[in-house]
Parts: C-alpha cells; structure tokens; sequence
C-alpha cells in the first residue's frame, strides 16, 4: 500500500469520509479553546459531567422526533443548561462545592438518559447516542457543528480578556467589581453548545475527549495560553484525522479511535513534553544531581 493510497486515497475516493473530516475539523476548531479554558478554570471533570447532562434532553428529543437533528439538539441543549443552573443555584444556596454539585446532577443525568433510550429505543439507539457515527454525519449536522464552532470563536474573541483573566485571577475580578459570574455562564452556555454539536458525531461520552485530551496535552508543551491553544488544536486536528484513517483502514468504531489517539497524544505528552513530561524532569533532576 503506498502512501496516497493510505492517507490521500479514502477522503479522495468516498463522499462519507470527506464529510466526517471537515465535521471533526469544524468540531476541533469550536471544542478545543473551549477545553483549554475548562483546564485553565480547573474544569475538566465539569467538562465531563455536561456530556453527562446532555443525554436526558437528546434522549426525549429522539422518543419524540426519532432520529431528529433539531430535536435532539434542542433536547440537549436544554437538559445540559437545566443541569448548568440547578448545579450554580446549589453551590450557591448549599455547602456542597460545584465539582460535587456538577458529580451529582450529571449522574442523576446520565441514569435517567439511559433509561429513556432503554426504555423506549433499542440498543442500537442508545449505542447512537452514546457513542455517535461520525461516518453518518449529513449535512445538517456537518452545519450545525461549522455553526456552533463559528459561534463560539466569535464569543471567544469578544469575552476573551475578562474570561482569562476571570480564569487566572478571580479575586482580583471580584475585588474591581467585575461580573465574573456573567462570564462564567456565558463560558458554561458554550461548553454545552459544542457538546450538543459534538454528540451527533461522536456521541455524548466521546465528544467531551476530543474537548479535554488535546487541552491537557497541551499545557504540558506550552508556557503561553496563546501556544497551548495552537497546540491543542494541532493535537485534536491530528487526532481527527488519524483517527478516521485508522477507524477506515483497520474497521475500527471512528468515534473511539479518534479519542484512542487523542489518548495517547496525552501520554506521549506525559512522558516527553519540556514541560512537565516525565523523562525531562528526570533528565533535569540527574543533571542537578551531578
């Protein structure tokens, strides 16, 4: 097998694959600045519980609609807001923290999720939502993911400077009077919106790995919030790619496999990143030692 045969040849040759690259580029462009700020606020498991969240709505959307991109999307967008609100007003009036709060409204979520695929669907339904189809993706959903990313690089840049610095330093945000709260909901409502754009290819419990795993990798490669954005989005785009050409070439679920080399781009970095990585570390302490 020749090179352009394994690389060129399968988004060249197949309608479907070109489809699935330019939605897992769209949803790397939207996801990955959304996950290195998750990072950076100390987020990453929220991350993980508005995955969670976003099942119930999408499950009622498809008992409803059937396999309907609206519907479903809709749903979810709305279940994953619901859970974003009822965990800050039980932070707020409760002594139980929001990563606890966030713990509990995500598993509630993620019970009742299944249960209502279960209950009315079939297996193959809930391994839909679940796990996604990123080989199926048509083109209503190939717009609602380029939408969403477009959104959100758009609000970014509007927010960004008070977001980051809300991220760094939040009591200097409170002690000058700022509306740091105003930019943590804004933050969560995009969090949720590339989830929702998210499941549809990868599915509620991967949509979140291409969202974290490029951001954590990265902060291990990079000092400037500016160079661990460009490497999270190096880092997720090759993950997309490779993941698509293994998922075709070794008949492989797309979805996993993509989240399978974000996976190990994370423990490659583990090891051998400047910053932080394993092997460096100990190279520089036996240095220091000698």
């Amino acid at each position: 097998m020749t090179l352009h045969e394994m690389l060129v040849s399968p988004f060249a040759d197949f309608a479907f694959m070109r489809r699935a690259l330019v939605g897992c580029l769209a949803l790397v462009l939207g996801s990955a600045p959304v996950g290195l700020l998750l990072v950076m606020r100390r987020m990453s498991l929220m991350g993980d519980a508005m995955s969670h969240a976003v099942l119930p709505g999408a499950a009622v959307g498809y008992l409803l609609a059937g396999l309907s991109l609206p519907a479903m999307s809709a749903g979810g967008f709305v279940a994953g807001v619901l859970v974003a609100l009822l965990a800050g007003l039980a932070t707020r009036y409760t002594e139980v923290k929001e990563d606890a709060n966030f713990a509990g409204f995500y598993l509630l979520s993620l019970a009742l999720g299944v249960l209502l695929v279960s209950k009315s669907g079939s297996n193959v339904d809930l391994m839909h939502l679940l796990f996604g189809s990123v080989l199926a993706v048509d083109d209503a959903a190939l717009l609602l993911v380029a939408s969403v990313a477009s959104i959100t690089l758009l609000v970014l840049a509007a927010i960004y400077r008070p977001l980051l610095l809300e991220s760094l330093d939040p009591v200097f945000m409170r002690a000058i009077g700022a509306r740091g709260g105003v930019w943590h909901l804004l933050f969560l409502l995009l969090v949720v919106m590339n989830l929702v754009a998210g499941f549809q290819a990868l599915g509620t419990l991967m949509s979140v790995g291409l969202m974290m795993l490029p951001a954590i990798a990265a902060r291990l490669w990079a000092a400037s919030v500016g160079g661990m954005l460009l490497v999270a989005l190096l880092i997720a785009s090759l993950s997309a790619v490779g993941g698509l050409l293994l998922s075709y070439h070794a008949e492989l679920p797309s979805g996993p496999a993509i989240i399978l080399l974000a996976g190990v781009a994370y423990l490659l970095s583990m090891l051998l990143a400047p910053r932080g990585g394993l092997l460096p570390r100990l190279f520089r302490s036996r240095h220091l030692t000698n």
